[in-house]
């Protein structure tokens, strides 16, 4: 069953999309579906939505190794926050005849790719998904205050957590790697993204028996 969004969830979508520039954003742990859910979002506004990630904001491999953090790759201090807070700025001011280019993470590679997403200013509606985006942290604080709304994706552990298993191993690890993987670096990234769950604006649940996601309303 292909994944699908509930009607509410769409008619707030729409809601978005139907006035001025807005920035949506999508926030979870590691292995929520937050890219999953970006992509349904944007597909169900046609032209009226854009995906932007954050994860275009990884640092480099050789620069993450130069910092010796290529080990925890994905934890907070392996982007640029600071860039990402600065495309959020531009993207929230783009003016009729500028087009803005954002970078993309490509997972075949395991790089950021610069200049890789084109936005026009007629799209009204941005989501930006990604682990962070509620983060007070110094140079995470800003990203909340430049978004127009937060949406928290959480799903249950046990299935997060064979997604992560399962995408470590399809770009290249041993089923152990990907667990010590997960363990040492994952978890620990997922505990501080849930304590900031509480400033997200809405809560979104995966309905594995619907085959949606959808609002949480408790």
């Amino acid at each position: 069953m292909a994944p699908k969004l509930h009607p509410a969830l769409v008619e707030r979508l729409q809601l978005l999309a139907s006035g001025p520039r807005r920035l949506l954003g999508v926030v979870g742990p590691p292995g929520a579906g937050k890219s999953t859910l970006a992509r349904l979002m944007e597909q169900s506004q046609g032209t009226r939505a854009q995906a932007v990630p954050m994860d275009g904001f990884h640092l480099a491999q050789l620069e993450l190794e130069r910092l010796g953090r290529a080990q925890r790759k994905g934890a907070p201090d392996t982007f640029d926050a600071a860039g990402y807070a600065a495309l959020l700025r531009r993207l929230r001011t783009q003016t009729d005849d500028e087009v803005v280019y954002a970078p993309d993470f490509r997972r075949e590679i395991e790089e950021p790719v610069a200049g890789a997403l084109p936005v026009w200013a007629n799209t009204p509606l941005i989501v930006t998904e990604g682990n962070y985006l509620l983060l007070d942290d110094a140079g995470w604080s800003p990203v909340a205050g430049l978004l127009d709304e937060v949406w928290y994706l959480q799903v249950e552990p046990d299935l997060r957590l064979e997604r992560l298993a399962a995408r470590h191993q399809q770009f290249g690890r041993t089923r152990e790697q990907a667990l010590a993987w997960i363990a040492q670096t994952d978890e620990p990234n997922a505990r501080r993204i849930e304590a900031s769950r509480h400033r997200a604006q809405r809560q979104v649940a995966w309905n594995a028996a619907a085959g949606c996601f959808e609002f949480q309303t408790s």
